[in-house]
């Protein structure tokens, strides 16, 4: 199998623990896996490495990174050309313009015909039986596509959030007859199976492709065993309770200001709050604005209020980190159609999890059923601030039995248990199809470089 996933490890992005798992699946049920990536210097440019991602990586996987960069993301002034130096906003229009002649996705799309030259050439080296490709970037399915036309290797779509369906704000994020809109139906209409993360998105595609509909599986994002601490701590009243945030922070400056308002707030009201400290760890922007940005700002401006940030969080070190904590909070944008992977690892603590995001978002489907759970009242400063000492109060009351409860809600989301079966799935639909001398009888129609 070629595995097309550019964010696959050591690169420090969420992505990475689903991708980890669908090759170390694939190798377990007997594949061999060449897996598709970028050069990792392109990632210490981007969103940084995490070297202990790749630990529990198989080593039976072998791992292809093309030597593709990010322009835009470097920062050396002695680099950049005489345009871009003196016109750097023109510069960057005319970069994402450039990307968006061969593939319709600004920045990605100048990468197509590497990536494609890159399949092709692996095929001929060792025929590949199927290509699984993962968005973002959505780049990545021209060379699944490619080599369909081609060689009629089948193909799948790990396609998690979806491209057409606006998961932040809802709604369409391009029509059918745009670019996109046709690029997006012809590869979904060749391909075997398209996975997607949740309900909501799945329900989305199978009402905007019918035809499609029995293709299109739910394969959602679980969490990693190994990033559940062994035990949690106990809270102490008089010292106070630490909240902690895990995760990439990509929420507009707006919602992380409301979650610190409505802190500040708890604290002024709540004796026990005002003893206790938020600490943020994880992923604050990328590039040149990795901890350069407003988020920062607003969590510096915060510090006398007992507001921290911690720095990124190696994955081998999650375990220790949710072991210093008494509450989780849960801060993520979006709606019904968001999900957030952070979500299951919460869960699987034991400990309580305060909710900062939208009512209607399908990480209240996922809690839902949680003992330990506040609910969640969207952004509003007062309500979230009511929330804190919830948490706060759920923290000093649970048993262990709540607890232990709290773990077995989680159980049914570890990402083995998840993906072992999808895995199994499309390896069988592939075989299947292989045996019968066709996966599929779709007509290939040529698409416009």
């Amino acid at each position: 199998m070629i595995y097309l996933a550019i964010g696959f490890p050591p690169a420090a992005k969420s992505c990475a623990y689903r991708m980890r798992e669908t090759a170390n699946q694939f190798v377990d049920q007997g594949w061999d896996v060449t897996v598709v990536t970028i050069q990792q210097k392109s990632w210490e440019r981007d969103f940084g490495l995490d070297h202990t991602l790749s630990e529990r990586v198989d080593p039976r996987v072998r791992i292809v990174e093309l030597p593709l960069v990010r322009e835009d993301l470097e920062t050396d002034l002695r680099k950049f050309s005489e345009s871009r130096a003196l016109h750097p906003g023109g510069w960057a229009a005319k970069y994402r313009e450039k990307g968006m002649k061969l593939f319709p996705e600004p920045i990605y799309g100048g990468w197509r015909p590497d990536l494609e030259k890159a399949v092709l050439r692996l095929h001929r080296e060792k025929p590949a039986d199927l290509v699984l490709a993962t968005c973002v970037p959505y780049v990545t399915m021209s060379a699944a596509l490619k080599l369909w036309e081609t060689h009629r290797v089948p193909y799948a779509i790990d396609f998690r959030d979806g491209w057409s369906v606006d998961v932040v704000d809802g709604g369409e994020a391009f029509t059918k007859d745009s670019v996109s809109g046709k690029w997006e139906r012809k590869v979904l209409e060749n391909a075997v199976s398209l996975w997607l993360v949740n309900d909501p998105i799945a329900e989305w595609y199978r009402d905007r492709y019918p035809d499609l509909a029995s293709r299109i599986h739910v394969v959602r994002n679980g969490y990693d065993a190994d990033s559940v601490p062994a035990e949690t701590r106990k809270p102490d009243h008089e010292t106070g309770l630490v909240f902690g945030h895990l995760g990439v922070v990509t929420s507009p400056p707006q919602f992380l200001k409301a979650v610190i308002d409505g802190w500040r707030i708890a604290r002024d009201r709540d004796p026990l709050m005002a003893r206790s400290r938020l600490e943020i760890r994880g992923q604050i922007g990328s590039g040149a604005h990795r901890e350069a940005n407003a988020h920062i700002e607003l969590i510096r401006q915060a510090e006398g209020d007992g507001v921290s940030f911690g720095g990124p969080a190696p994955k081998a070190e999650v375990p220790e980190i949710f072991a210093s904590w008494d509450v989780l909070l849960l801060m993520i944008m979006g709606g019904k159609y968001m999900t957030s992977g952070k979500v299951y690892e919460y869960m699987a603590t034991g400990l309580p999890v305060m909710s900062a995001h939208k009512v209607e978002h399908d990480a209240t489907t996922v809690m839902d059923g949680h003992p330990l759970w506040t609910g969640a009242a969207g952004f509003d400063t007062d309500k979230l601030a009511n929330l804190y000492s919830t948490a706060a109060r759920i923290a000093f009351e649970a048993t262990d039995e709540e607890r232990a409860e709290a773990r077995t809600h989680a159980a049914q989301y570890a990402r083995d248990a998840l993906m072992g079966p999808a895995v199994r799935h499309l390896a069988e639909l592939v075989e299947s199809g292989r045996s019968s001398g066709s996966v599929r009888t779709n007509e290939v129609e040529g698409l416009p470089a």
